[in-house]
């Protein structure tokens, strides 16, 4: 047995690598695609682009990874069905589960290693290339300009678009015919720059880049109150020997590389950070919340922060004392307090009344934000955590899907297994994904979200070990039609009676 269970480890281990390297190649490609505007006629060197696939590889794994296992378990016994070398092994007394024994030791520590991976290197990796992405625009801010198009700095706080025919000099600082398009709070290009040269002065202990503009023309187009006025579209314009803008890039350099573009700072943080922080967020959203909600009642007056119990004791002790009766109060509804003032008063009262419901809903509104976003970032940070564990567990659970399909399909080589891989893997993924969606957005329990994909997988690998333990087909068919038959003679023994 041990001749036996080395030959299907060292056959799982070709496959597995072999797998891993083509998709991670495959990822590679798809990663670089997705950000070619980051890295093509940027003037970028070979060694800090080998730096940035470098950093990208460990981020590729979660997606890598579980697809290498499912994949490489189909096409692993997935020959063995073909060339019957299960059946030989079947006759000599050998079952599924005793020649899946030193693959499952196996899987058992990928799972622990891809913890660890997750847990350790992926973290610092999405560090790495946050502070690449940080030096290369600090010390070469003109990588985020491309010659001869315009280059949008929406996210930089400044709102513009900068285009330049030409950079020169060292780290390109130095820019010839540079046109800007300065945009307002509605997007709309209401501002024009043009100069002749213009030079880029950075350094790396700040994030304030300043692009110092010479020789040019200020164009700015004003909007009066007057509607005719408007009519004749008025403008400013200037001259100017040197004119400076300074352009924050804390904005533009909080981009991590995923498709939305923006910093997930949970996926740069350990099991141990993740912990600490979820319970400072917790606690944190929890007194926000409270100071918020005793900010709107003591705006709305309903329910003045009072000593119930003494205000009574001293109301008793007024009424022993004094002998006298308390006329009850006869006013029902807001209707009775409105009938006893004026009609000035009355519409007074009733302005001020929407004035304040409008502002408190104004303000709940504009909270209502602000929380959203704070539970959003808490809910990423449990799905970050979870997630390093379900990636574990998804290896595990995949191999006992891939195996037994593969000793059902029966099939080898790279065609039919590597579709119901992939169809199998893009099941898993998507759902993950929709899952975390749902999650983040406070929809469904973080930690569920991060498990949901795994634990679809669970009940299927399930079915798929036990079809294979007893040899029957994937959907069972047999049986199907054998039923059909029974039921089309039943209906003809029934005719001729």
């Amino acid at each position: 047995m041990k001749i036996l269970d080395q030959y299907i480890l060292r056959r799982f281990l070709y496959n597995f690598f072999s797998s891993f390297f083509i998709l991670i190649v495959i990822f590679i490609f798809q990663g670089i695609w997705l950000f070619i505007d980051d890295l093509a006629g940027k003037g970028l060197g070979i060694v800090i682009i080998g730096k940035f696939i470098f950093y990208f590889i460990p981020t590729l794994v979660d997606k890598v990874l579980p697809l290498t296992v499912l994949l490489s378990s189909i096409l692993t016994f997935g020959t063995f069905a073909e060339n019957y070398e299960f059946a030989a092994m079947k006759a000599s007394g050998i079952s599924l589960q005793r020649g899946m024994r030193s693959l499952i030791v196996f899987v058992l520590f990928l799972g622990v290693v891809t913890f660890f991976f997750a847990n350790n290197v992926i973290p610092k990796s999405e560090q790495k290339i946050f502070n690449l992405r940080r030096n290369i625009a600090k010390v070469k801010p003109a990588a985020a300009i491309t010659e001869g198009v315009f280059s949008d700095f929406e996210g930089t706080g400044e709102g513009m678009n900068i285009k330049v025919d030409k950079k020169y000099g060292e780290q390109d600082r130095f820019l010839d015919n540079v046109i800007i398009h300065k945009k307002t709070d509605q997007n709309i290009n209401s501002t024009v720059i043009k100069a002749k040269t213009g030079e880029l002065i950075s350094s790396e202990e700040s994030d304030i880049i300043q692009l110092v503009l010479k020789d040019g023309h200020y164009y700015e187009e004003l909007i009066p109150k007057d509607a005719k006025e408007r009519r004749k579209h008025p403008f400013a314009k200037s001259e100017f020997e040197t004119y400076t803008i300074n352009i924050d890039i804390s904005e533009l350099n909080n981009q991590d590389l995923e498709e939305d573009g923006n910093i997930t700072t949970d996926k740069m943080k350990n099991v141990g950070r993740l912990v600490k922080d979820i319970d400072s967020l917790a606690k944190n959203n929890l007194e926000k919340v409270e100071a918020f909600s005793k900010n709107i009642v003591n705006r709305m007056g309903a329910f003045p922060e009072k000593n119930l119990k003494t205000d009574s004791i001293r109301l008793i002790a007024a009424v022993d004392t004094s002998k006298t009766k308390i006329a009850k109060d006869t006013i029902k509804d807001v209707d009775d307090v409105l009938a006893t003032l004026e009609e000035w008063q009355r519409l007074q009262v009733i302005n001020n009344a929407k004035n304040s419901v409008s502002g408190i809903l104004n303000t709940v509104i504009s909270k209502k934000e602000e929380l959203q976003k704070r539970y959003k970032f808490y809910n990423s940070h449990i799905l970050s955590l979870h997630n390093k564990y379900a990636l574990a567990f998804s290896c595990i659970i995949l191999f006992f899907v891939g195996a037994p399909l593969g000793a059902i399909i029966r099939k080898g080589g790279l065609g039919l297994p590597m579709v119901i891989a992939i169809v199998l893997f893009l099941t898993y993924y998507f759902i993950g994904v929709f899952a975390g969606n749902y999650a983040k957005e406070g929809n469904i329990h973080p930690a569920f979200g991060a498990w949901l994909s795994t634990l679809i997988m669970l009940p299927l690998g399930i079915s798929l070990t036990r079809r294979a333990t007893a040899d029957r087909g994937l959907f069972g068919f047999g049986n199907i039609f054998d039923r059909i038959k029974s039921l089309f003679k039943k209906k003809e023994k029934d005719s001729e009676v």
